[in-house]
Parts: C-alpha cells; structure tokens; sequence
C-alpha cells in the first residue's frame, strides 16, 4: 500500500494490528526517521473509533497542517497512528462539509461501505454480517427477528475475545464489580432498541418532544453502531498499552532528546492515555498529552469515584507519567458525547444500577465523557476557557480542562460537534501544552 503524502513533512504513520502489534516496517522508519531528522518534538496523532484509513489520513492533514505556521523554527516530526477502527457509511467523514458527508436514511440498512468496514474490522463473520443486513433489509414486526438481530450483533462483536483485548474495556474498577459482557445484551431486544431509537430521536432534534413510537429498527441499527463501539473501545486500550506505549519506549532508546506530544481525538484519546500505562519505566519522553473530544469516562484519572469510595479510574495517576499537562479539550456542543455515549456507557456493564437513571443528559453526571465536561474528581485539575489557554500559560504538570466550545461546535447529526476538531486554535494549544519552541504567527485567540 502506498505511503500517504501530507502536506506536513517529515511525516511517518504508525500502523497497529488489533492486539497492539506493530507493523514492523512502518515502527523501523519512523524510529530510523526520526534520529535521522533531529527531530526535537514529534506530534502523534491518535484517529477515533469512527473512522477508515484514508479518512484519519485526511484529519491528520487537517490538523497538521496549521502547525508549520505556527511554529516556524521548531524541528517539528509528525505521526500518524493507523489502527483497525472502522467507519459506518453514514457517518461524517471528520472535519468534512456536511454537503460532501453521507447522512443518514430514513430507513437504516447496512450498505456496501459499511459491510466491507464490519468485515474488515470483524474477519471470519461474513455469514453473520449477511444475515444482519437481511433483518435490516427486511424489518419485519416480528419480535423474534428483533431477537435474533440483537443475538447475531452479540455474536459479531465477540464480548469476550481470546487474547488480551478483554483486560481494556473498563473505564473504571471496582472491588467485586464484575467487567463483563454489556448491559446492553441482557435487557430484551424490544426494550434496548426502543431505547436507543428515543436517544436518537433526541439527538436529531435536541429539545422537541416526540410523540411517536421510536422504528425499533432504527433502535436496532444504533445498537450495532454501539456494540461495535464497545469492540472499538476495547481495541483502543489495547492498541495504545500493548503497541504505541511500547513504541514510544523504543523511540526513547533511540532519540532520547525528542520530546513526544500524544494527541487523541474520541476513541484515540483513549488510545493515548493509555499509552501512558504501556511506557516502559523510567520513560519520560512524553511532554504533552492532548484529547480533543475524548470518548471514556470523565472519571478515568480519577483515584476514587464520587459515587463509589471504594472504586477509581483504570488510568488512575497516568497523569503523572507525563512530563508536562494533560490538557482536555470538551464541548457543551458535542450531542455525540453528551447523549449517546452516557447511554451506551451506562449500558456497556460498568454499573449496576441500570433502571436508576433516567435517560438523557442527566446520565452524563455518572456516565459522562471527557470530551463532553472535561476530568472530573481529580484534585487539583485546572479549568480554563480555550481564549485563557492560548494566552496562557498552562500549567506545566496536571490536568488542565480547556472548554473548546467556542470552536468546536459545527456539524449535523449524527456525528455533530464531535468531529469539529481541525481548527488552528486547537493546533495552537497542542504546541502550548507541550511548550514547542519557535514563534507563533498572529494571536487568533477566540471570544470569551
């Protein structure tokens, strides 16, 4: 496969398997590069879950290519992390217009595109995949089939894979809570995919009562997009512990100057953090930690949750293996993060008091996402607007929430603000954060 061009240089992608291997090719040129260019900070960029390779390729353009401008006498290298996540057809491409992303149907089905990308992501589960777009195809009123969509959904993402990939699905531990299959398989079809149908019903027009009974298909489609959320979510502790944790260690072998500055967007800002958990001891490369719009747990640093004494955050004091902050990016705007996600998460096994909540932003409290409100319960984290951020200075060590709102913000459904994230102030705060010398073009700081 061809080597992607930016418009960024030097450039290296970073390619993983879903165990967190390594291709060995693409590991070797960059830890060769990057010695060889005297690289002095090396940006790496974390894709999310929803996402194919082409399409993180272009976000990554998007982003970096701000930064030359930005910062015009640093000995800047960039990295691209390519990892087996996947797109659904109807999802916005990131950062595209809407006029050129694909929408989403009255009518959900599974098209070509999106059958392809679950059996890349899924190998050996084509007759499964079939037999899911035929139910969809057929959408019949039968609540067997309904069971049997959810059985076969079930049976594609595979809740309890062999290998490692088990140990990477919890966002936080508790003493004898069990981390097992999600909730979401255990209440009936008929109730999960009514639930998912209402959800998506708020999310297309946020503050309009609906007074229509949610197609259980649609509900149906959703809880595809999620189980494969929950495979991906898995995948990317995996990936970022198992494969690029490991990698930076390397790269420190080799070019110990180089200042490493992690950047995540949703499931890869699961992806880096926990990267952070793999750096073999004593590493301490890692200048900067970015997420921007990070899909896990607002409480995954935290040591002790407020509902729950006895539990913490399965990163737990990563933050400390940075040398510099851990700045997170959040937006009140991002719908993706503010709905979907406590829904799904509330529904994925990680607490037992699945009926005690009513559904709705009111789940983002227990069930809430970094890139919706930012680190919570962590003593000491910093609370800044992105204007206060850029005219600085940041704090040198910690957790630093940055509200982006007033950037990241654009897009429709279902995707939204999620994906608005290839903006020059966000590029600004990532150099920043890991306090990348070289002077900046004119100040761009935005209102509020």
């Amino acid at each position: 496969m061809a080597r992607p061009q930016l418009s960024v240089s030097p450039y290296w992608e970073l390619i993983f398997d879903a165990d967190g291997d390594a291709e060995t090719r693409s590991r070797d040129r960059l830890l060769t590069g990057v010695a060889q260019h005297g690289v002095r900070d090396l940006l790496v960029f974390a894709h999310g879950w929803n996402s194919d390779r082409s399409g993180a390729t272009r976000l990554y353009d998007r982003f970096f290519t701000h930064v030359p401008r930005l910062a015009t006498t640093a000995k800047i290298g960039y990295v691209g992390v390519v990892w087996p996540s996947m797109r659904f057809s109807d999802e916005p491409i990131p950062d595209f217009p809407r006029s050129v992303a694909a929408t989403t149907t009255a009518r959900p089905t599974l098209d070509k595109d999106t059958r392809h990308a679950l059996l890349e992501t899924f190998p050996g589960r084509a007759t499964v995949v079939d037999q899911l777009a035929r139910l969809l195809d057929q959408q019949s009123r039968e609540e067997a089939e309904l069971d049997e969509f959810v059985r076969l959904v079930r049976l594609l993402v595979d809740l309890v894979p062999p290998g490692p990939q088990a140990l990477f699905a919890a966002d936080t531990l508790a003493e004898g809570v069990p981390q097992d299959e999600p909730e979401m398989f255990r209440a009936t079809a008929a109730e999960v995919c009514g639930e998912f149908g209402r959800a998506l019903a708020r999310v297309r027009s946020p503050g309009q009562a609906s007074f229509s009974l949610p197609n259980p298909w649609e509900g149906a489609h959703e809880l595809l997009r999620q189980a494969a959320y929950f495979a991906m979510k898995r995948r990317a502790g995996t990936v970022g512990e198992r494969g690029l944790g490991r990698v930076i260690g390397q790269l420190a072998e080799r070019s110990p100057r180089t200042r490493v500055h992690l950047i995540g967007h949703s499931f890869g800002g699961r992806l880096v953090s926990f990267a952070l958990r793999g750096l073999p001891e004593g590493v301490r490369t890692v200048k900067s930690v970015t997420l921007l719009q990070a899909a896990f747990s607002h409480y995954a640093f935290a040591a002790r949750l407020p509902h729950d004494s006895r539990a913490g955050g399965v990163l737990q004091g990563q933050q400390n293996r940075i040398d510099g902050p851990l700045v997170c990016c959040y937006s009140e705007h991002d719908d993706a993060l503010g709905t979907m996600y406590p829904l799904a998460s509330r529904m994925a096994g990680h607490d037992r008091e699945l009926h005690e909540v009513a559904i709705g932003r009111a789940l983002g409290v227990k069930w809430g996402a970094l890139g919706f409100d930012g680190v919570q319960a962590v003593p000491g984290t910093r609370n800044m607007k992105l204007a206060e951020a850029l005219r600085g200075p940041l704090p040198a060590k910690g957790c630093v929430n940055v509200d982006a709102a007033a950037v990241v913000r654009r897009g429709g459904p279902p995707a939204g603000a999620h994906s608005d994230i290839a903006h020059r102030e966000l590029a600004r705060l990532v150099l920043a954060a890991g306090r990348v010398r070289g002077p900046a073009a004119a100040p761009d700081v935005p209102p509020g």
